[in-house]
């Protein structure tokens, strides 16, 4: 899901999904680059197993001035913050691109 939200964002061109031997998946991503220059610059975890980071909506902050983006776990599925804001809804934060 959190591919398919980047997909949408336009950060990656495409991915798909391969199945493998013994029922296990891989994923086939392909990368989406500006002048020679790759679109995402900069993805970090935000909640881990350990520690689950939720945030409502309004005190959701924007990421890097609005250029990046937040991705999150909500209620009507994983969503951007642009999404998520529109849904008016809050979630886990899973990660943040830029």
């Amino acid at each position: 899901n959190v591919l398919e939200v980047l997909h949408r964002e336009g950060y990656i061109r495409s991915f798909k999904k391969i199945e493998l031997e013994n029922h296990k998946n891989e994923f086939s991503i392909e990368l989406k680059y500006v002048d020679g220059d790759p679109v995402i610059k900069r993805i970090s975890r935000v909640s881990t197993p350990g520690r689950r980071v939720y945030s409502k909506i309004k005190d959701l902050q924007r990421n890097f001035d609005g250029l990046g983006i937040s991705i999150l776990s909500t209620s009507k599925g994983v969503l951007s913050d642009h999404e998520a804001r529109n849904e008016n809804v809050g979630g886990e934060i899973l990660c943040k691109v830029f």
